[in-house]
């Protein structure tokens, strides 16, 4: 069995002044994968279910053939996650699968593994890591763990339709390199906001994050929830910056929480039709050590 958490969107994703410099902020949510492989000495061949979950067979035929005896079996793959959306759902996908195969074959599958087998196949979110990190995506790899922040509800909209992360990433970025630089300026603001737990501030950056992105991916109902989050006292706006997701972040341990989510749901409804709320995950006592982690920003 292999298990890996979904994202909503991200706090914060752009370019960097330096080379390859594409990077997102994850914000880890409590949205699921499941995958399970059974394998079956008795055939060579690899069956996913369902049928259409391409990626994770792919990546578990690439993990079965560095096995010292290889095999074929049965993955499946169970996933709460909306596909398209920029909820990390085929990176979830993949590290779930990793992690059930590695176990099935008892191989190890450290997260230094895990990223080289998904550069193989596609851009990347940060999931395999229990935390919010700043991750370079389309490079598949860890820039720095930036720590656990309290939990948070995000009232979120779709406003429909589907992305394909790999055609996302082919898109020319418009970014200045004053844009750049900014992208860098804000990145140590959150960093320093996550090690204080300052959601005010994370908030903040997320909405600037989300309006930035704009050139990029444009989102129409994002001025709306803008002011629903002001109208209610939300934190901020989170998107999924290359899907068709938004939500307002709201503070679970604000006294008023119950109203101002109930304000934000009935507001978003008139927007897009339908609400999902969200819970953001926190980490506290699981954040991920390793000797070779880079030194956060």
């Amino acid at each position: 069995m292999g298990t890996a958490f979904g994202t909503f969107g991200e706090l914060l994703q752009g370019v960097l002044p330096e080379k390859d410099g594409d990077f997102l902020v994850t914000l880890p949510v409590a949205r699921w994968t499941r995958a399970a492989f059974r394998p079956d000495p008795e055939t060579s061949d690899v069956v996913v279910r369902p049928s259409h979950k391409q990626k994770a067979l792919q990546l578990a035929r690439m993990i079965i053939e560095e096995a010292p005896q290889p095999t074929g079996g049965v993955l499946t793959v169970n996933s709460v996650i909306p596909e398209g959306k920029g909820l990390a759902s085929s990176s979830a996908d993949l590290v779930a699968t990793a992690r059930a195969v590695g176990q099935a074959l008892d191989l190890a599958m450290p997260a230094s593994r895990i990223e080289r087998l998904l550069a193989r196949i596609e851009p990347t979110d940060g999931v395999l890591y229990p935390g919010i990190v700043a991750f370079h995506h389309r490079t598949v790899r860890l820039r720095a763990v930036l720590g656990t922040l309290p939990a948070m509800a995000v009232v979120g909209i779709d406003e429909g339709g589907a992305v394909d992360t790999v055609d996302f990433n082919r898109i020319p970025k418009p970014f200045t390199a004053a844009d750049r630089h900014e992208y860098a300026r804000l990145l140590d603001l959150l960093a320093g906001a996550i090690r204080s737990r300052d959601l005010t501030e994370v908030g903040r950056i997320a909405t600037r994050s989300a309006l930035m992105n704009q050139p990029l991916r444009h989102k129409w109902s994002l001025e709306r929830m803008h002011e629903i989050c002001r109208e209610v006292g939300g934190l901020g706006v989170a998107v999924g910056h290359s899907g068709t997701t938004l939500g307002v972040l709201l503070d679970l341990a604000d006294p008023a929480y119950t109203h101002r989510a109930t304000a934000a749901a009935q507001a978003c409804t008139e927007v897009a039709g339908s609400v999902a709320v969200y819970r953001t995950l926190s980490f506290p006592n699981s954040l991920y050590t390793e000797p070779s982690l880079p030194v956060p920003v």
